[in-house]
């Protein structure tokens, strides 16, 4: 059937799995990918296409058994992580366990781990309504359990606003409760690492820019993050933390967390990917490390040997133009990806569009990735790129 190649099951076949569909093919592998959707956006880029539903064990099976599987991954998601884990479990395939998984895509859950595990984080719990949150301290941060990508996560000011952000929340959820926490003030980074023989290993330290609030969505991402070699070694050894106190082993990991002159504070974390081009452009870029193949050959039972180094400042940003503008041109992107530093660039709106407010991941409308040898260039550059596109953009 695979003609003497492995078979790695691919859980998704939207536009997050494609970065590592391509690379297993580059390795040899025979991809399988299954997806809801019968018209997946990447369903052409694998071998061989099922459409399963997301909660759909049995139909999960099933073509495990009848392509040979050998290996399961996923990128960037956690929406499959629990059935991979059970599947993982009944064939006995590279993964940790079925509570992890749980643990990992509950954010209350996960916020009790911390807790019991010593691990810096925000305080908070669940509401069903705005009237359980007469004893909290505003601002808090709103935001359903089970979902990512910035959805129904909105900051409240006032307990008169909370109730419409519970509401929102939980239109981004699948529970009857929303938890609320502390805000931690201070910058926001991501931590890329993975999780092998027992170890954990940081790869990479990600600096974030994000929306202004009330919701807090990613527009950038930098690497390496300015931080000091002091708080690069605190931030090791959360990380060690969080994976004992998750179990987290055959997998990599995206960490997001809060300094500032109180120390390191957790928001959450996922044993996957991290997405937004992070794992699957920036880091290769800026360390030398793919952890797309990394994550394969740990799904394959295979030994990793990853060497992170410096190599250059890499970063994305996507666009963020004025709520309501119209656009007059759209950019032409052969042009835009021959300018000195841009790895990449896309750009969803045309001439016409009307600029919506970004909410959520889901509802930005293009980015461009850029590599240069200094931050001080990357952030010249992104600057005077983004005034120029937006010029192409909003004018006559």
């Amino acid at each position: 059937m695979h003609k003497g190649k492995k078979a790695v099951l691919v859980f998704g076949v939207g536009p997050l799995q494609e970065s590592i569909i391509g690379r297993a093919k580059k390795m040899g592998l025979y991809t399988v990918g299954i997806d809801p959707c019968e018209n997946a956006v990447c369903r052409d880029c694998v071998d061989a296409f099922e459409v399963v539903g997301g909660q759909d064990y049995e139909g999960t099976c099933a073509v495990v058994e009848k392509l040979g599987i050998d290996a399961i991954v996923t990128a960037a998601t956690d929406k499959p992580l629990v059935m991979m884990a059970r599947v993982a479990e009944k064939y006995g395939f590279p993964f940790y366990s079925v509570e992890t998984a749980q643990w990992s895509t509950d954010k209350f859950q996960m916020k009790q781990r911390f807790i019991e595990g010593g691990i810096p984080c925000a305080r908070g719990r669940l509401i069903h309504n705005a009237e359980e949150a007469n004893d909290l301290y505003f601002p808090i941060i709103c935001k359903p359990r089970d979902n990512s990508g910035s959805r129904g996560v909105k900051l409240c000011r006032t307990k008169e606003g909370l109730q419409e952000s519970i509401e929102e929340a939980l239109q981004n959820s699948h529970l009857d409760t929303v938890l609320v926490e502390e805000f931690i003030e201070g910058p926001e980074y991501s931590i890329e690492s993975l999780h092998y023989d027992g170890k954990s290993e940081v790869i990479q330290f990600t600096e974030k820019r994000t929306t202004e609030f009330p919701y807090n969505v990613e527009l950038g991402h930098i690497q390496p993050a300015n931080i000091s070699e002091k708080n690069k070694q605190k931030i090791r050894e959360i990380v060690t933390k969080i994976a004992n106190t998750l179990s987290f082993e055959n997998c990599p990991s995206h960490t997001e967390l809060k300094i500032n002159d109180r120390g390191v504070f957790v928001i959450e974390t996922s044993p996957r990917l991290g997405g937004d081009y992070i794992t699957s452009t920036l880091t290769p870029l800026s360390t030398g490390v793919n952890m797309e193949d990394e994550l394969l050959l740990m799904s394959l039972g295979e030994a990793i040997h990853p060497q992170p180094h410096f190599v250059q400042y890499a970063g994305v940003r996507f666009f963020a133009f004025e709520e309501g503008t119209i656009i007059k041109h759209a950019p032409d992107i052969s042009i835009v990806k021959g300018w000195p530093h841009v790895v990449n660039f896309d750009f969803s709106l045309k001439q016409g569009d009307v600029i919506n407010r970004i909410t959520s991941s889901l509802n930005r409308y293009g980015y461009l990735i850029l590599i240069a040898d200094s931050c001080g260039i990357i952030e010249d550059a992104f600057g005077k790129y983004e005034k120029a596109i937006i010029e192409r953009c909003l004018n006559d």
